[in-house]
């Protein structure tokens, strides 16, 4: 299949390589022209922009981190829907606000090319093996052509149903969730700590007994103990930026959602201590100051 893909950064290069190791026609392009040669010397080809990576591709993938730049590749002269032919898709797998998405969806549907809106579940160290979960949604014969790609690149793919927009509504939801629990896990850490109740002693209880088969128990937990957050998969600052995400659709659906204030308000107070580059299982830390622990 041929394939273009922009955004080849943590997240996006292991995507990327997972295509490639799959036998794909794969045309590559980044903002960051050092990110673009070692996939040229792996054999894909080295588009010099967003218009060279779209010409003459099926499906062109955008694994890309903010709204605003997601949409302007898409829709500026010679971004996407001028460059990708008619009847192609446009699989978008970052994690974007709902405005975004109806955004692209309507500017692909006046350029005659479909949108699907693929978010992903999963740190760097999973796009790499190929064992991220896919929320993918749009049109049936969309995600037809998609899954083959989607296949390389996760372990599961979730179907949202035809209107992208839903994909994206769920990973929203799903980050909220994790984030909740993150601010739970730092506040059930600052407890015990004030009984002098080791930190890894709590965090056995938790990986072996009720969260035992929960990655995200599992995983941040033990971040918190071992506090190796300086090895960010996901930054506070992304974390906020989905926050905020997640505050807009919120307000577009009319949902209160009180947990999630906390949430983003434990990551402001991350970033104004200037842990907003580390992994979000910082918030344990923040946590701990709010409790005078640090």
């Amino acid at each position: 299949m041929k394939v273009g893909f922009i955004g080849l950064g943590r997240m996006g290069g292991g995507m990327a390589r997972r295509l490639l190791g799959g036998g794909h026609a794969l045309a590559v392009h980044d903002a960051v022209a050092a990110l673009i040669a070692p996939f040229a010397a792996e054999g894909a080809y080295a588009a010099a922009s967003v218009g060279d990576v779209c010409a003459g591709r099926e499906i062109v993938v955008t694994m890309l981190v903010e709204d605003a730049t997601v949409v302007d590749v898409a829709t500026r002269p010679e971004g996407i829907c001028d460059s990708l032919p008619k009847g192609a898709i446009h699989l978008a797998m970052g994690t974007y606000g709902v405005a975004a998405i109806r955004t692209l969806a309507a500017a692909h549907a006046d350029a005659g090319q479909v949108l699907v809106a693929a978010p992903v579940l999963g740190r760097p160290d999973l796009a790499a093996s190929g064992q991220l979960g896919i929320v993918a949604a749009g049109p049936h014969e969309a995600l037809k052509a998609c899954a083959p790609l989607l296949q390389l690149m996760g372990r599961k793919t979730f179907e949202a149903g035809a209107l992208p927009e839903s994909a994206t509504a769920i990973k929203l939801a799903n980050n909220m969730l994790l984030g909740c629990a993150m601010v739970a896990m730092g506040e059930g850490f600052s407890l015990v700590r004030g009984f002098d109740v080791p930190a890894a002693t709590f965090y056995d209880v938790l990986a072996q007994g009720l969260f035992s088969n929960s990655p995200a128990y599992v995983g941040y937990g033990r971040t918190m103990v071992d506090e190796s957050w300086d090895r960010a998969g996901s930054p506070v600052t992304v974390g906020l930026k989905d926050a905020n995400l997640i505050v807009a659709a919120a307000d577009i659906a009319r949902v209160p959602m009180p947990s999630l204030n906390v949430y983003r308000d434990r990551l402001l107070g991350a970033v104004a201590h200037g842990d907003g580059d580390r992994d979000q299982a910082v918030l344990a830390r923040e946590q701990a100051r709010a409790a005078g622990q640090t």
